[in-house]
């Protein structure tokens, strides 16, 4: 007889493949890594706990000790400024505060889960603190809330006794705060509807006077049709920000001649969490800085006196969050081939490169992960498109011979964001099991420049369609996939463009749904104030391009959906309120196509909670089992789909 190979992977049907990556796994030890802030020896960042449903605690690693949780065991450090919030937090001198979202107060904490109030419960929500010290006070961002009209924003000062103080106001939008480090000057940015950050901010800076009141302020760069990123002071008091005058996000100097620091690279991010940092510095004449080059994102040390970069040479290819204090930096770090994690970086130190906290464990093993292959292929019009093709993955498993696999294509959210090749469990799960993936970067993504960002001005419903469409056939007929088994999936905005492409296209098989917009319409009637003028850019104006909005929305289309859709939705989503899903399930339900709707009480936009996660997963790979006809190795969730036999 033959010998048997014991390395030999067994054929099955893709989608069927046993995974130790499942949906219980994932959100058991796995945290969410966001923000961060480096005070001498100390390093904090926020983690998100699946199973504390989502709640936010502040951590501090302090020397080779472990990390600490600081915040109450009730505290949920979080804020919805802007509905998404941001760095709800700050810390100098050994002492952290942070604002509860739960309670709306402040509270400090020097010692491991010993917070003291600082404030009363407030009427407002409150992010992207800054530190004042030699006035004992924190600077905020603020959002009030008004009866009977939009919230209002500002710039606040909380003293050490809890009193709250306004700064500025007047725009509709404020963001970035930072204090010069001799405490006399404050900087900021601001923008005003219609405008998203992204499209046109101003960035201001005013003397702060002997009562802590602030003086006039001056316009350092931006305008309407310019982008203003992170206003930072260097050690020695010069002022630098990011701005995309020159057509890409680049690093600029206030009052210097900008020639040097311009380059075809994306030095700044669409900011929709407030806090989001690109540079950071390690002395007065070095910062510490991530950019985008064609989409992918590298490290390096930036000479701020000649220009030049110093590419620093790591395992990670995503740099989150990028904090700095001495010759210490610390960043959120992705790869492709592994979990991430937040990173110390010690300039002259002993121990260069430490993880102090991984996102999560590596449950696949060797040849069990896929690598993500980036892809540039043509789309409507002849322009280029981006993406990056991940192919499944097992180390024990593989295709019959002859069998394709399924394709899924995601669209981000956004519109106006970035997928990265950073390692993904969600991308990962379909992976192990038999299935390829292709997350798409199509035109209105960023770090590929202001003009590809602006591909979808007036074009959202179309171009980011196109894309994704153009993707999936670009690989079926290259010979990666199953043409007969294409799906497109997306949440919030990707949602829409998911929607769209089922409804106005012929090209997918099937479709998720994740709090995704089926009506232009009732997102613009119904949305929070920071999206409520974003799809004048995207769409037109409203309610004079009505029209377009009736003709862009695939709720009013039905019958151009022919292909089984499943939606998930949060009952407390207040961004994408679930009466789009359930209009979009009735219309289906009613047509005859299959339909399948799950809706999870007590979560928002994005599911936080660990068991929503979960029945997410379990529902959705369920979804496909009885579509495609094949039944997974985890076995088949109770779902019911309308429509189907």
């Amino acid at each position: 007889m033959p010998e048997t190979d014991p390395n030999a992977k067994q054929p099955a049907p893709c989608g069927s493949w046993p995974s130790p990556l499942t949906a219980a796994a994932m959100t058991k030890g796995s945290v969410g890594l966001r923000f961060l802030a480096q005070d001498g020896p100390d390093s904090y960042w926020t983690e998100s706990r699946p199973w504390e449903k989502g709640r936010s605690i502040l951590v501090r690693q302090r020397g080779t000790d472990a990390p600490q949780d600081m915040s109450g065991a009730a505290h949920n450090v979080r804020s919805r400024v802007h509905e998404y919030g941001g760095r709800a937090f700050a810390a100098r001198g050994g002492t952290a505060w942070y604002f509860d979202g739960g309670d709306r107060r402040i509270y400090k904490v020097s010692e491991p889960d010993k917070p003291e109030p600082v404030t009363a419960t407030l009427p407002m929500e409150l992010a992207d603190f800054t530190v004042d010290a030699a006035r004992r006070r924190l600077i905020a961002v603020a959002e009030q809330p008004r009866e009977g009209q939009e919230p209002e924003n500002f710039l606040v000062a909380i003293d050490a006794d809890g009193t709250v103080t306004r700064l500025a106001g007047g725009a509709d939008f404020y963001a970035a705060p930072s204090l010069s480090p001799d405490g006399s000057r404050l900087v900021w940015i601001e923008w005003r509807h219609p405008n998203m950050p992204w499209d046109g901010t101003t960035c201001r800076e005013a003397p702060v006077l002997a009562d802590g009141m602030l003086g006039e302020a001056r316009i350092v760069a931006g305008g309407d049709a310019v982008s203003v990123f992170q206003p930072s002071y260097a050690p020695d008091g010069r002022l630098y920000y990011v701005s995309d005058e020159s057509g890409y996000w680049n690093l600029y100097r206030d009052g210097a001649e900008p020639a040097h620091f311009r380059a075809m690279a994306e030095f700044g991010q669409p900011l929709w969490q407030l806090g989001m940092r690109t540079y950071d510095f390690l002395d007065a004449s070095t910062a510490i800085v991530t950019f985008a080059q064609n989409g992918d994102w590298r490290l390096a040390l930036f000479d701020l006196d000649t220009g030049r970069a110093t590419p620093i040479d790591l395992p990670w290819t995503g740099f989150d969050g990028i904090v700095a204090s001495g010759n210490r930096a610390l960043f959120v770090g992705t790869r492709p081939d592994g979990p991430g994690g937040v990173v110390l970086l010690s300039f002259g130190g002993a121990e260069p490169e430490r993880v102090l906290r991984w996102s999560s464990e590596s449950l696949l093993p060797p040849g069990g992960v896929s690598l993500p292959e980036t892809i540039a292929f043509p789309s409507e019009g002849g322009v280029t498109a981006h993406a990056y093709f991940y192919p499944p993955a097992s180390a024990t498993h593989c295709a019959p011979d002859g069998e394709k696999p399924p394709l899924i294509v995601m669209s981000h959210g956004g519109p106006t964001s970035q997928t990265h090749s950073a390692y993904s469990e969600k991308i990962q799960f379909w992976t192990s099991r038999g299935f390829a993936v292709c997350d798409v970067n199509y035109g209105g993504s960023t770090g590929f420049g202001r003009a590809y960002r602006e591909r979808l001005t007036g074009q959202w419903g179309v171009v980011d369609v196109d894309d994704c469409c153009a993707a999936a056939l670009y690989l079926a007929e290259r010979g990666d996939v199953d043409r007969d088994r294409l799906i497109i999936v997306g949440g919030s905005a990707g949602g829409y463009t998911c929607l769209s492409a089922l409804a106005f296209r012929d090209v997918f098989k099937a479709g998720r749904s994740s709090y995704g917009i089926g009506d232009l319409e009732t997102l613009v009637r119904d949305t929070h104030k920071f999206e409520s003028r974003y799809c004048d850019k995207l769409i037109g104006p409203w309610p004079e391009a009505a029209a377009v909005y009736h003709a862009r929305s695939a709720l009013h289309h039905p019958d151009g959906l022919n292909c089984p859709v499943l939606f998930l939705q949060g009952s407390e989503d207040k961004v994408v309120p679930p009466n789009q899903a359930e209009s979009m399930v009735a219309a289906l339900k009613e047509k005859g196509v299959p339909v399948a709707y799950l809706l999870f009480d007590g979560e928002g936009h994005g599911f936080r909670g660990a068991d929503a996660i979960q029945a997410a997963l379990g529902a959705e790979l369920t979804f496909y089992g009885r579509i495609f006809g094949f039944t997974p190795a985890d076995g088949m969730a109770d779902l019911e789909i309308h429509n189907l036999s």
